[in-house]
């Protein structure tokens, strides 16, 4: 008997076992040497690993001295070096007398003899008690009105106009003077109908070489009836079908036991605090005592500098410099102006506009509404075109159709294969045992074992019915 794993039996390449190692403790495991690389790409002798090019990382020793010449002293040629002249500067030669050190604030802004400003604030004085108040202010005494003769106005001459006209032409006046126009000749092709005496025959390419074909009725294929399988669904996806779990214990968890932790003891109340730090005698700080209010005998004298001193005035108020809005003038308004005195207006006349004169005169006779398209206007005979569209009919066709294509002439059905290992049991094997690495081992089965053997679930058809 031959034992064969689901890698070795599955001919699609999708099913094989998980190459997981199961047995931690077992340190005999041998490497597992079932691929699909290993079965179908076998090892060849005799062949040697390619050649590489590249240099080898050895020390070169025993080498020619070297020269120490590069391409710029090779190609470089020296040249002989002049100093660049420099810029001849004349000698100094200072000039002869004596320096003159008058400027022109000198000469200009001779010194005088000025006094110390005399202090313009009055003498401070004291408020005297019954005196009369000088109500004079400081401007009315040093500041005086001067007599300032009124300035009469100046007596310009009267203007006159000239009476010759303005007489100064523009240079586009003397350079640009009118000029006759002369009429083009039109090139433009007569408007005239072009009539041929040759009449219209009506014939297209079309009518001459159309022939029209007769058309049969169309095929039209019946509807193939719709037949339900008579197989029950056996809902099999798959992950159910390829899936295979592994029982194994549930995880434990990692976490610590919640125990108390502490002592049952009570609580003393001793602290570091307590221990080290004992209290201190401290003494309170000094506080001031003010001496408690004593209220003055006799009565309050409410009297201030301002009731003893100032002395009301009787003063009038002012009068308002603002005239009085029932003032009314009777006398006439005059309207005389400078403006309309000094600026009368000019006697201006328009200027005539420059017109061209008429080229064509305006007929003296009475318009007889005739156009050219009215005078040359010849009416033809319409003939409408006859449409060389053809009729929109249905095309038929007595032939049947055939319905032949290259699909259904050359496929030929063929039977689907399934692979063993995708049944629970593979057909023709019984299961054995399973290895450290997860291997599910299988040996074929004997006559014997064959009678006893229960049909796998999955059912599949033999042959399957194509329809186009």
């Amino acid at each position: 008997m031959t034992r064969k794993c689901i890698c070795e039996i599955c001919n699609c390449g999708r099913h094989h076992c998980p190459h997981l190692p199961t047995g931690f403790y077992d340190k005999t495991l041998q490497p597992c040497l079932l691929t699909e690389y290993h079965d179908k790409y076998p090892a060849y002798g005799g062949l040697k690993p390619p050649d590489s090019f590249k240099p080898k990382h050895e020390y070169l020793n025993n080498r020619a001295k070297m020269d120490g010449n590069s391409t710029f002293k090779l190609d470089y040629v020296p040249h002989e070096i002049t100093r660049r002249p420099g810029r001849l500067q004349h000698e100094y030669r200072p000039k002869s007398g004596e320096i003159d050190h008058h400027t022109t604030y000198k000469t200009d802004y001779n010194p005088h003899k000025v006094k110390p400003v005399q202090s313009i604030r009055p003498a401070q004085t004291k408020p005297g008690k019954g005196g009369k108040v000088d109500t004079v202010p400081t401007y009315k005494d040093d500041y005086r009105l001067w007599e300032i003769p009124k300035r009469k106005p100046k007596t310009q001459p009267a203007y006159c106009p000239p009476a010759a006209r303005f007489g100064n032409p523009s240079t586009f006046q003397d350079d640009y003077g009118p000029k006759g126009y002369a009429l083009r000749e039109s090139l433009k092709p007569p408007n005239a109908p072009r009539v041929s005496d040759v009449p219209f025959d009506g014939l297209t390419n079309h009518k001459i070489s159309y022939v029209p074909h007769a058309l049969g009725e169309r095929y039209v294929r019946p509807q193939d009836e719709y037949k339900p399988s008579d197989k029950p669904f056996e809902s099999l996806t798959t992950h159910r079908r390829d899936y295979r779990g592994l029982h194994g214990d549930p995880t434990k968890s990692c976490k610590p036991e919640h125990g108390k932790i502490g002592s049952d003891a009570p609580f003393d109340g001793n602290s570091e605090f307590r221990d080290r730090y004992q209290p201190w005698p401290v003494t309170l700080p000094y506080v001031h005592k003010y001496p408690d209010y004593v209220q003055p005998d006799g009565p309050m004298d409410l009297n201030s500098t301002s009731h003893l001193d100032y002395v009301g005035h009787k003063v009038k108020p002012p009068a308002p410099f603002k005239p009085a809005s029932a003032r009314k003038v009777h006398a006439p308004f005059q309207g005389n102006t400078t403006m309309k005195e000094d600026f009368k207006p000019w006697d201006v006349k328009k200027t005539e506009i420059f017109k061209r004169g008429e080229e064509l005169g305006i007929p003296p006779g009475k318009f007889d509404d005739l156009t050219t398209f009215k005078a040359n206007y010849i009416p033809h005979q319409i003939n409408p075109t006859q449409s060389c569209k053809p009729t929109n009919a249905p095309l038929h066709s007595t032939t049947p159709f055939d319905g032949g294509t290259m699909y259904r002439i050359e496929y030929t059905p063929k039977r689907l294969e399934i692979c063993p290992a995708s049944y629970p049991t593979p057909p023709g094997f019984v299961y054995e045992n399973t290895d450290a690495r997860g291997h599910k081992f299988f040996h074929k089965m004997s006559a014997s074992e064959e009678n006893l053997a229960v049909p796998n679930e999955m059912h599949l058809p033999k042959e399957v019915a194509v329809v186009s």
